[in-house]
Formats: structure tokens, sequence, C-alpha cells
């Protein structure tokens, strides 16, 4: 028996795109759970420190912290998030009117800078992070590196994000067309 067409088509940039478009969408799900994660417990200390001081006089004191904490984070990683589905703020009224060459070369360029970009927030993350990790933080006693750490993961995220744009010639994930999102 000879097995259907659809089980043998292959993709055409080989089995290393399908591995890396594969983890790029384990990628994206374990960042959105994580986010959603840390919003639900954002959420739920808020409005239980918020009972606590009106109905009750009282309070969670390391809700504040754990919040701003969080916070950080969640702004980080949606960064990557966005930046993973081609969703970050892009002005494109001179390159559209550029030949389709020519607005490849122009992508690639922006890509570049936006990696160097991420480059220079590893580099001021990372000594940050190792500059602040010895001073706690006065309620909850996290270290202060904590917040420069999220920078330092983001960073290092998209900039491995924005190499694979580089070196690919196909994107992991599609563009959304300019059409569809027009008003």
């Amino acid at each position: 028996m000879s097995r259907p067409a659809q089980a043998s088509v292959r993709t055409p940039h080989g089995s290393l795109q399908t591995t890396l478009c594969r983890l790029s969408h384990l990628t994206e799900k374990v960042l959105n759970l994580v986010m959603v994660l840390a919003l639900v417990a954002m959420i739920a200390l808020v409005f239980a420190n918020v009972v606590l001081r009106y109905g009750f006089n009282s309070g969670i004191s390391i809700s504040v912290e754990l919040s701003r904490f969080l916070f950080v984070w969640v702004i980080f990683l949606g960064t990557v998030v966005g930046l993973m589905r081609h969703e970050h703020l892009s002005v494109t009224t001179f390159s559209d009117r550029l030949p389709g060459r020519a607005q490849a070369v122009l992508r690639r360029l922006v890509t570049l800078v936006m990696l160097v970009c991420c480059l220079m927030l590893v580099k001021g993350s990372y000594a940050q992070t190792l500059l602040n990790w010895s001073d706690l933080s006065p309620i909850s006693g996290i270290p202060v590196g904590v917040f420069y750490l999220a920078g330092l993961v983001a960073g290092v995220l998209m900039s491995l994000i924005l190499t694979l744009r580089l070196l690919l010639p196909a994107p992991l994930t599609s563009m959304p067309d300019r059409r569809e999102m027009a008003p």
C-alpha cells in the first residue's frame, strides 16, 4: 500500500524549518500561559488586598511588591510574544511604496537594527541584574535584580527571534496581511 500524498508532503525549507516552527509555537504557548498565571496572581493579590483593607482594616503587605514584580515580567514577556506574532509597532508609509526587492532589503535592515537594540538591552539588563541581585526588596525579600532579569530574559529571547529572522528565508509564523489590518 502506498502512503497518502498528504503524509509525504514536506515543507519547502526542510525539517529544520518545521522544528523551529513547532518550537516557536510551543514557546509562544508557554509564554502566554506564564503571562496568564501572572495576571491571575496579580488580580487575586490586588483584589484580596483591597477587600482586606476596606473590609477588615488590614492587608497583605507583600501583595504590592509581588504585583509590581509580576507586572514587569508580564510586560517583558508580552513584548517577546508581540515580536513573535509580528504585532510590534511599524510605520510602513515609506516602505509600502518601494518595490518588492527594496522592501525585503529594508525589512532585513530594520531587523538588524532591532537586533542591535535587543543586544544593548541584554547587555544593560545583565549588568543591572548582577549589580542589583544582592539588594533585597524591603517587604518580600526578593532580590531587586529580578526586575532586571525580566529585561535580560526578554532581550535574549527577542535576540534569538530576530537572529532567526535574519538567517531563515521564510518566517516561523505568518505575517499578517497589511490589508487585513487596515480599518
